[in-house]
């Protein structure tokens, strides 16, 4: 009777969190509907946020990157559009469901041009959480990617494709750089101890072993030091540290939805969490 009641409970846990906690499997279960819809609007936050900000910064934008390129008011002015319109159409598209590959290679352009143009390449924070945003969209991109292949349900296939899989692999790998840059380097004990389980997390997300309760996990921590750390709303509009704080909050939830989207989903093939299957 023990052997089947631990059986029982080991058959109710999802595949990837393989932990016996029925009420935390039985969450997933409940949100599962729900909770791919949650990720994609999140993730694609930041580019939302940052393209509305165009718009009402337009001269700003326009004239910064006019004095610090001299490219002159006519390539400085198509900076600033490709920028709205790209990031806002990619928004678009990805919450409608329509051309979301197009859409993600899009967003992948504007981080890329972004980087450059606002010499984000020169900071080594800046460019972690640019490629930690450039994980998620990793992340979407294989998504995107099972939904065109389930179209086709009934038709025999070889397996997971190969590139789905290392897509999930690199959006996992990207998306703990984030993480990295909230690592403190104190003698203190509590940043010791946030040290430590913080890095205990992040490898296991990389690495995809018990990858759905480790994201989850790194999704309500980060969620907690941005709404502390990033409180934008408690700044007065015309200060710059303003609109510093909103763009960290913002780029944090995009990381956080490309976190659900890895409790949604899974870790992917390239996973401990699925070799274990063959074990």
């Amino acid at each position: 009777m023990l052997v089947s009641a631990e059986m029982s409970l080991y058959c109710m846990s999802d595949v990837g969190l393989n932990v016996p906690f029925p009420s935390l499997s039985q969450f997933l279960r409940m949100t599962k509907q729900y909770l791919p819809h949650l990720a994609r609007l999140c993730l694609i936050s930041t580019f939302l946020e940052d393209g509305i900000r165009m718009w009402f910064q337009w001269n700003e934008q326009k004239d910064y990157i006019e004095a610090t390129w001299g490219c002159g008011y006519f390539l400085a002015t198509c900076f600033v559009l490709l920028n709205l319109t790209g990031q806002l159409g990619g928004c678009v598209l990805i919450l409608s469901r329509n051309f979301v590959q197009y859409a993600c290679f899009g967003l992948f352009g504007v981080i890329a041009l972004q980087t450059v143009a606002y010499s984000i390449l020169w900071d080594i924070k800046f460019l972690m959480r640019n490629l930690a945003l450039g994980g998620g969209l990793l992340l979407l991109l294989a998504e995107s990617r099972s939904e065109g292949k389930s179209m086709f349900a009934g038709v025999p296939s070889m397996g997971e494709s190969s590139p789905k899989q290392y897509m999930q692999l690199g959006g996992r790998v990207l998306l703990v750089l984030m993480f990295m840059t909230l690592l403190h380097f104190d003698p203190s004990f509590f940043s010791i101890l946030q040290n430590m389980v913080g890095t205990a997390l992040i490898i296991l997300v990389a690495i995809g072993f018990k990858t759905k309760l480790a994201a989850l996990t790194l999704v309500i921590w980060l969620l907690a030091i941005n709404v502390y750390f990033n409180a934008f709303w408690t700044v007065p509009a015309y200060k710059p540290m303003h609109d510093f704080l909103k763009y960290d909050f913002f780029q944090t939830t995009s990381v956080i939805g490309g976190l659900l989207l890895v409790v949604a989903l899974g870790p992917g093939g390239v996973s401990m969490d699925e070799k274990k299957k063959e074990w």
